[in-house]
Protein backbone atom coordinates (compact mmCIF):
# COMPACT_ATOMS: atom_id res chain seq x y z
CA UNK A 1 0.00 0.00 0.00
CA UNK A 2 1.29 3.46 -0.93
CA UNK A 3 0.33 6.99 0.06
CA UNK A 4 1.85 9.05 -2.71
CA UNK A 5 5.55 8.10 -2.74
CA UNK A 6 5.43 6.57 0.76
CA UNK A 7 5.56 2.80 0.56
CA UNK A 8 4.18 0.53 3.26
CA UNK A 9 4.13 -3.21 3.54
CA UNK A 10 0.95 -5.23 3.60
CA UNK A 11 -1.60 -4.50 6.30
CA UNK A 12 0.07 -1.47 7.87
CA UNK A 13 -1.02 -0.29 11.32
CA UNK A 14 -1.03 3.46 12.00
CA UNK A 15 -0.97 5.43 15.24
CA UNK A 16 -3.84 7.94 15.27
CA UNK A 17 -3.09 11.63 15.85
CA UNK A 18 -4.34 12.57 19.34
CA UNK A 19 -4.12 15.79 21.29
CA UNK A 20 -1.90 15.56 24.42
CA UNK A 21 -1.16 11.92 23.54
CA UNK A 22 0.95 11.55 20.40
CA UNK A 23 3.90 13.57 21.60
CA UNK A 24 7.32 12.83 20.19
CA UNK A 25 8.36 10.39 22.93
CA UNK A 26 5.27 8.27 22.48
CA UNK A 27 5.51 8.37 18.69
CA UNK A 28 9.11 7.19 18.72
CA UNK A 29 8.28 4.25 20.95
CA UNK A 30 5.25 3.25 18.88
CA UNK A 31 7.38 3.41 15.77
CA UNK A 32 10.03 1.23 17.36
CA UNK A 33 7.46 -1.43 18.18
CA UNK A 34 5.96 -1.62 14.73
CA UNK A 35 3.67 1.33 13.97
CA UNK A 36 3.86 1.78 10.20
CA UNK A 37 2.95 5.46 10.39
CA UNK A 38 2.70 7.93 13.25
CA UNK A 39 1.16 11.40 13.45
CA UNK A 40 1.77 14.42 15.62
CA UNK A 41 -0.87 15.86 17.88
CA UNK A 42 -3.27 17.87 15.77
CA UNK A 43 -2.21 21.47 15.18
CA UNK A 44 -4.44 24.54 15.07
CA UNK A 45 -4.00 26.29 11.73
CA UNK A 46 -4.80 29.70 13.18
CA UNK A 47 -2.39 29.26 16.08
CA UNK A 48 0.30 28.16 13.65
CA UNK A 49 -0.23 31.18 11.44
CA UNK A 50 -0.05 33.41 14.54
CA UNK A 51 3.26 31.70 15.44
CA UNK A 52 2.07 30.55 18.87
CA UNK A 53 5.18 28.94 20.36
CA UNK A 54 3.47 25.96 22.00
CA UNK A 55 1.80 25.14 18.70
CA UNK A 56 4.96 25.56 16.63
CA UNK A 57 6.74 23.13 18.98
CA UNK A 58 4.27 20.43 17.96
CA UNK A 59 5.90 20.45 14.52
CA UNK A 60 9.11 18.94 15.92
CA UNK A 61 9.74 15.53 14.40
CA UNK A 62 12.71 13.18 14.30
CA UNK A 63 14.03 10.93 11.55
CA UNK A 64 13.61 7.79 13.66
CA UNK A 65 9.81 8.15 13.61
CA UNK A 66 9.41 8.38 9.84
CA UNK A 67 7.15 8.15 8.02
CA UNK A 68 5.38 10.77 10.10
CA UNK A 69 2.40 12.98 9.31
CA UNK A 70 1.46 16.36 10.75
CA UNK A 71 -2.26 16.96 11.13
CA UNK A 72 -3.84 20.42 11.01
CA UNK A 73 -7.36 21.65 11.72
CA UNK A 74 -9.25 24.88 11.22
CA UNK A 75 -12.29 26.44 9.61
CA UNK A 76 -10.71 29.27 7.61
CA UNK A 77 -9.47 28.40 4.14
CA UNK A 78 -6.66 30.95 4.01
CA UNK A 79 -5.39 29.93 7.45
CA UNK A 80 -5.47 26.24 6.53
CA UNK A 81 -3.54 26.91 3.31
CA UNK A 82 -0.94 29.05 5.07
CA UNK A 83 -0.63 26.52 7.90
CA UNK A 84 -0.08 23.73 5.37
CA UNK A 85 2.76 25.72 3.80
CA UNK A 86 4.32 26.23 7.25
CA UNK A 87 3.94 22.54 8.05
CA UNK A 88 5.59 21.58 4.77
CA UNK A 89 8.72 23.44 5.87
CA UNK A 90 8.88 21.27 9.01
CA UNK A 91 9.55 18.28 6.76
CA UNK A 92 6.87 15.67 7.50
CA UNK A 93 6.13 12.90 5.03
CA UNK A 94 2.51 14.01 4.59
CA UNK A 95 -0.04 16.57 5.76
CA UNK A 96 -3.34 15.33 7.19
CA UNK A 97 -6.48 17.47 7.40
CA UNK A 98 -8.60 16.90 10.49
CA UNK A 99 -12.29 16.91 9.64
CA UNK A 100 -13.16 14.46 12.39
CA UNK A 101 -12.39 15.86 15.86
CA UNK A 102 -15.74 15.87 17.72
CA UNK A 103 -14.89 17.88 20.84
CA UNK A 104 -16.93 21.01 21.44
CA UNK A 105 -14.02 23.46 21.45
CA UNK A 106 -13.12 22.31 17.92
CA UNK A 107 -16.28 21.01 16.22
CA UNK A 108 -18.48 23.56 17.98
CA UNK A 109 -16.53 26.31 16.27
CA UNK A 110 -16.91 24.79 12.84
CA UNK A 111 -13.52 23.05 12.63
CA UNK A 112 -12.74 19.32 12.87
CA UNK A 113 -15.98 17.34 12.59
CA UNK A 114 -17.81 20.66 12.49
CA UNK A 115 -16.80 20.81 8.83
CA UNK A 116 -19.23 17.96 8.17
CA UNK A 117 -21.97 20.60 8.39
CA UNK A 118 -20.36 22.67 5.66
CA UNK A 119 -19.28 20.28 2.92
CA UNK A 120 -18.64 22.96 0.26
CA UNK A 121 -16.19 24.68 2.65
CA UNK A 122 -14.61 21.35 3.60
CA UNK A 123 -13.99 20.53 -0.05
CA UNK A 124 -12.71 24.03 -0.83
CA UNK A 125 -10.18 23.81 1.99
CA UNK A 126 -9.08 20.37 0.85
CA UNK A 127 -8.72 21.40 -2.77
CA UNK A 128 -6.75 24.55 -1.98
CA UNK A 129 -4.41 22.82 0.47
CA UNK A 130 -3.67 20.09 -2.09
CA UNK A 131 -2.79 22.78 -4.64
CA UNK A 132 -0.66 24.76 -2.19
CA UNK A 133 1.83 22.06 -1.15
CA UNK A 134 3.90 19.38 -2.83
CA UNK A 135 3.57 16.83 -0.01
CA UNK A 136 0.82 14.20 -0.10
CA UNK A 137 -2.34 15.50 1.55
CA UNK A 138 -4.68 13.10 3.36
CA UNK A 139 -7.93 13.53 5.28
CA UNK A 140 -9.32 12.03 8.49
CA UNK A 141 -13.06 12.32 9.06
CA UNK A 142 -16.18 10.56 10.35
CA UNK A 143 -19.26 8.90 8.89
CA UNK A 144 -21.21 12.14 9.10
CA UNK A 145 -22.56 14.67 11.58
CA UNK A 146 -25.24 12.31 12.91
CA UNK A 147 -27.11 9.17 11.87
CA UNK A 148 -29.48 11.21 9.73
CA UNK A 149 -26.49 12.52 7.75
CA UNK A 150 -24.33 9.48 6.95
CA UNK A 151 -22.56 11.11 4.02
CA UNK A 152 -19.21 9.35 3.95
CA UNK A 153 -19.80 7.28 0.80
CA UNK A 154 -20.44 10.40 -1.26
CA UNK A 155 -17.89 12.52 0.62
CA UNK A 156 -15.12 9.97 -0.03
CA UNK A 157 -15.53 10.38 -3.79
CA UNK A 158 -15.63 14.18 -3.49
CA UNK A 159 -12.45 14.22 -1.40
CA UNK A 160 -10.68 11.92 -3.83
CA UNK A 161 -11.64 14.33 -6.62
CA UNK A 162 -9.96 17.12 -4.62
CA UNK A 163 -6.64 15.28 -4.95
CA UNK A 164 -6.08 13.70 -1.56
CA UNK A 165 -3.83 10.64 -1.46
CA UNK A 166 -5.60 8.66 1.29
CA UNK A 167 -8.69 8.84 3.49
CA UNK A 168 -9.02 7.75 7.12
CA UNK A 169 -12.57 7.09 8.29
CA UNK A 170 -13.52 6.85 11.95
CA UNK A 171 -16.59 4.64 12.22
CA UNK A 172 -18.70 7.03 14.28
CA UNK A 173 -20.67 10.20 13.68
CA UNK A 174 -19.79 13.46 15.36
CA UNK A 175 -22.89 13.20 17.55
CA UNK A 176 -21.63 9.89 18.93
CA UNK A 177 -18.37 11.47 20.08
CA UNK A 178 -16.54 8.37 21.39
CA UNK A 179 -19.63 6.55 22.71
CA UNK A 180 -21.32 3.46 21.36
CA UNK A 181 -19.65 1.05 18.96
CA UNK A 182 -17.77 2.08 15.86
CA UNK A 183 -19.63 1.03 12.72
CA UNK A 184 -17.24 -0.28 10.09
CA UNK A 185 -19.90 -1.25 7.54
CA UNK A 186 -19.80 2.11 5.77
CA UNK A 187 -16.00 2.06 5.86
CA UNK A 188 -16.14 -1.26 4.02
CA UNK A 189 -18.69 0.17 1.59
CA UNK A 190 -16.36 3.05 0.74
CA UNK A 191 -13.50 0.62 0.18
CA UNK A 192 -15.62 -1.57 -2.11
CA UNK A 193 -16.67 1.39 -4.26
CA UNK A 194 -14.98 0.73 -7.63
CA UNK A 195 -14.55 4.46 -8.18
CA UNK A 196 -12.38 4.80 -5.08
CA UNK A 197 -8.70 4.36 -5.97
CA UNK A 198 -7.00 6.00 -2.98
CA UNK A 199 -6.15 3.96 0.15
CA UNK A 200 -8.92 3.73 2.75
CA UNK A 201 -7.76 3.58 6.37
CA UNK A 202 -10.22 2.29 8.98
CA UNK A 203 -10.33 3.65 12.52
CA UNK A 204 -12.43 3.02 15.62
CA UNK A 205 -12.61 0.45 18.44
CA UNK A 206 -9.45 -1.45 17.51
CA UNK A 207 -7.82 -2.64 20.74
CA UNK A 208 -5.28 -5.19 19.52
CA UNK A 209 -3.45 -6.50 16.50
CA UNK A 210 -5.88 -9.44 16.38
CA UNK A 211 -8.80 -7.02 16.06
CA UNK A 212 -6.87 -5.14 13.37
CA UNK A 213 -6.44 -8.41 11.47
CA UNK A 214 -10.19 -9.01 11.67
CA UNK A 215 -10.87 -5.52 10.28
CA UNK A 216 -8.56 -6.17 7.34
CA UNK A 217 -10.31 -9.48 6.65
CA UNK A 218 -13.88 -8.25 7.00
CA UNK A 219 -13.73 -4.81 5.44
CA UNK A 220 -10.80 -4.95 3.03
CA UNK A 221 -9.28 -1.67 4.22
CA UNK A 222 -5.77 -0.75 3.13
CA UNK A 223 -4.59 0.17 6.63
CA UNK A 224 -5.92 0.25 10.19
CA UNK A 225 -5.43 3.17 12.56
CA UNK A 226 -5.42 2.65 16.32
CA UNK A 227 -6.15 5.45 18.77
CA UNK A 228 -7.22 5.28 22.40
CA UNK A 229 -6.12 1.66 22.96
CA UNK A 230 -2.50 2.81 22.62
CA UNK A 231 -2.61 5.09 25.69
CA UNK A 232 0.29 4.05 27.91
CA UNK A 233 0.80 1.03 25.68
CA UNK A 234 3.33 1.76 22.89
CA UNK A 235 4.10 -1.96 22.68
CA UNK A 236 0.57 -2.58 21.33
CA UNK A 237 1.99 -2.53 17.79
CA UNK A 238 4.29 -5.47 18.49
CA UNK A 239 3.45 -9.16 18.50
CA UNK A 240 6.35 -9.92 20.83
CA UNK A 241 5.70 -10.43 24.53
CA UNK A 242 7.39 -7.98 26.88
CA UNK A 243 7.92 -8.41 30.60
CA UNK A 244 6.43 -5.93 33.05
CA UNK A 245 9.95 -4.67 33.75
CA UNK A 246 10.48 -3.97 30.06
CA UNK A 247 7.16 -2.18 29.78
CA UNK A 248 7.92 0.01 32.79
CA UNK A 249 11.32 0.82 31.29
CA UNK A 250 9.54 2.04 28.16
CA UNK A 251 7.28 4.36 30.14
CA UNK A 252 10.34 5.76 31.89
CA UNK A 253 12.05 6.21 28.54
CA UNK A 254 9.01 8.06 27.25
CA UNK A 255 9.20 10.39 30.24
CA UNK A 256 12.85 11.23 29.57
CA UNK A 257 12.33 11.75 25.83
CA UNK A 258 9.43 14.11 26.47
CA UNK A 259 11.31 16.12 29.05
CA UNK A 260 14.31 16.39 26.74
CA UNK A 261 12.28 17.30 23.64
CA UNK A 262 9.59 19.51 25.25
CA UNK A 263 10.52 20.66 28.76
CA UNK A 264 10.19 19.24 32.26
CA UNK A 265 6.73 20.51 33.29
CA UNK A 266 4.97 19.71 30.02
CA UNK A 267 7.01 16.56 29.39
CA UNK A 268 5.76 15.26 32.74
CA UNK A 269 2.17 16.31 31.97
CA UNK A 270 2.23 14.47 28.66
CA UNK A 271 3.67 11.34 30.23
CA UNK A 272 1.21 11.38 33.14
CA UNK A 273 -1.63 11.09 30.60
CA UNK A 274 -0.20 7.72 29.58
CA UNK A 275 0.56 6.63 33.12
CA UNK A 276 -3.07 7.25 34.07
CA UNK A 277 -4.30 5.02 31.25
CA UNK A 278 -1.70 2.29 30.93
CA UNK A 279 -2.96 -1.26 31.46
CA UNK A 280 0.36 -2.06 33.10
CA UNK A 281 -0.86 -1.08 36.58
CA UNK A 282 -4.23 -2.83 36.44
CA UNK A 283 -4.64 -5.45 39.11
CA UNK A 284 -2.18 -4.00 41.61
CA UNK A 285 -3.94 -4.10 45.01
CA UNK A 286 -4.49 -0.82 46.86
CA UNK A 287 -2.86 1.11 44.03
CA UNK A 288 -5.00 4.25 44.28
CA UNK A 289 -2.65 6.25 46.59
CA UNK A 290 0.29 5.43 44.33
CA UNK A 291 -1.67 6.45 41.24
CA UNK A 292 -2.65 9.77 42.86
CA UNK A 293 0.97 10.46 43.80
CA UNK A 294 2.07 9.58 40.28
CA UNK A 295 -0.41 12.02 38.76
CA UNK A 296 0.64 14.79 41.14
CA UNK A 297 4.38 14.45 40.63
CA UNK A 298 6.00 17.63 39.29
CA UNK A 299 9.64 16.63 38.79
CA UNK A 300 11.36 13.85 36.90
CA UNK A 301 13.11 12.68 40.06
CA UNK A 302 9.84 12.45 41.99
CA UNK A 303 8.00 10.62 39.22
CA UNK A 304 10.92 8.27 38.62
CA UNK A 305 11.02 7.32 42.31
CA UNK A 306 7.30 6.53 42.27
CA UNK A 307 7.62 4.42 39.12
CA UNK A 308 10.59 2.51 40.52
CA UNK A 309 8.54 1.79 43.64
CA UNK A 310 5.80 0.52 41.35
CA UNK A 311 8.32 -1.84 39.79
CA UNK A 312 8.54 -3.70 43.09
CA UNK A 313 4.75 -3.96 43.27
CA UNK A 314 4.64 -5.35 39.74
CA UNK A 315 7.29 -7.94 40.54
CA UNK A 316 5.35 -9.08 43.58
CA UNK A 317 2.13 -9.27 41.56
CA UNK A 318 3.74 -11.29 38.80
CA UNK A 319 5.72 -13.55 41.04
Amino acid sequence: MNIGPIQFGERPIFLAPMEDVTDIGFRRLCKRFGASMVYTEFVSAEALVRDVKTTVKKLSISDDERPVGIQIYGRDTDAMVEAARIVEQAGPDLIDLNFGCPVKKVAGKGAGAGMLQNIPKLLDITRQVVQAVSLPVTVKTRLGWNHDQLIITTLAEQLQDCGIKALTIHGRTRSQMYTGDADWTLIGEVKRNPRITIPIIGNGDIHSLDEADQAFDRYGVDAVMIGRATFGCPWLFSRQQLSTDEKLDLLLEQLHINVEMIDEPRGILHTRRHLAATPLFKGIPNFRPTRIAMLRATTVAELTDILEGTRSLLRQLNG
